[in-house]
């Protein structure tokens, strides 16, 4: 449901003209915020499915202080009580999620980061309406300072 409006939102700004000649165009202008947003929010989801893969765990390790017979294994090495197994299955799961959220996330920070330093690497080409200028000059045993101001 939220990726076609994200979709829409990339189109629209691949398609948007530059702003001028100082500005790098709106996918990296804007493209970079958006990534480092997605980096942070998709490493808080990657906190929230660990927390829920501990809680998981949490219940087993619960279950077995009670018990130790509820946590046996059987031959082919799962939990004898199903119960038990499903807590584990599920604590797998939210590992695995976890895990991909992630990759996802510092995925998307490597882009941001990428994005910041291609941004200020550019060359700008400076605008000839700037109506004072300072000037500082080497001279043989001082510097100059001064300024100019075009009529």
């Amino acid at each position: 449901m939220t990726r076609i409006p994200i979709l829409l939102l990339a189109l629209a700004t691949l398609v948007a003209p530059a702003a001028g000649a100082q500005s790098p165009g709106p996918l990296v202008k804007y493209g970079k915020w958006a990534l480092a947003a997605g980096a942070v929010s998709m490493n808080l989801l990657a906190a929230r499915a660990h927390d829920d893969a501990e809680e998981a765990f949490g219940r087993i390790e619960d279950a077995c202080a009670l018990d130790r017979n509820r946590c046996l294994l059987d031959v082919e090495g799962n939990y004898a009580d199903p119960a038990i197994e499903g807590l584990y299955q599920n604590s797998l799961h939210h590992d695995r999620v976890a895990r991909r959220w992630l990759i996802f996330g510092e995925t998307a920070l490597v882009g941001a980061a990428a994005m910041f330093v291609w941004e200020l690497t550019r060359s700008s080409h400076e605008p000839d309406n700037i109506p004072f200028e300072p000037e500082v000059k080497s001279l043989r045993n001082a510097t100059g300072v001064g300024f100019r101001i075009a009529w």
